[in-house]
């Protein structure tokens, strides 16, 4: 498979949201590789949504947002937990990123399975901070170049499932008329 380049992320970012389903998250550690199908996302981006992290300004956490687009804009949340997003925007916009909310296991699934500490694939990497814990994703790898990283990045996937259900997103409590969570069943 091939991997995203960057002009692909300088598409807004509610549309790169929405083209991210079914493409593959990549993490390699060490010899292993672990691999999952991207099949939940959601959009976020600056001055039109008072629910992103980039709404009021640029600071120190939120700053991934506002760079290059193809880089990993990970956070730390409720104190334990780690998300992973894609900074994706397009030239009329200041900021913005895509949270991977869901995979569907493809690769690598042992190491998965250890790394979470249960043998329940279907409840393996269906959030966004299990599928963190799954691929060994942390702070570490904020900032990370998704088009040029050995370790992380996103690679072209399946082409055909059955429709995308957008819906409001969650864990918000301003700008949920914003139908900017994607989802798909495959």
């Amino acid at each position: 498979m091939s991997r995203l380049e960057r002009e692909f992320y300088s598409q807004d970012t509610i549309k790169v949201a929405r083209q991210l389903l079914g493409k593959t998250l990549v993490r390699k550690i060490g010899k292993h590789t672990m691999s999952g199908i991207i099949t939940e996302t959601e959009a976020y981006r600056q001055a039109d949504d008072p629910a992103s992290h980039a709404y009021k300004d640029v600071t120190e956490r939120n700053k991934a947002m506002f760079g290059q687009v193809g880089h990993a804009y990970v956070y730390f949340t409720y104190g334990m937990y780690y998300c992973v997003n894609v900074v994706a925007k397009s030239k009329r916009h200041k900021a913005g990123a895509v949270l991977i909310r869901s995979l569907k296991p493809h690769e690598g699934i042992d190491a998965m399975i250890k790394n979470r500490g249960t043998e329940n694939i279907t409840n393996l990497t269906n959030g966004p901070a299990k599928l963190t814990i799954a691929l060994g994703i942390t702070k570490i790898q904020y900032g990370e170049d998704l088009v040029n990283s050995k370790s992380l990045y996103i690679e072209d996937g399946i082409k055909h499932y059955q429709k995308i259900i957008a819906s409001p997103r969650i864990g918000i409590k301003s700008a949920m008329d914003k139908l900017w969570n994607f989802k798909i069943t495959i």
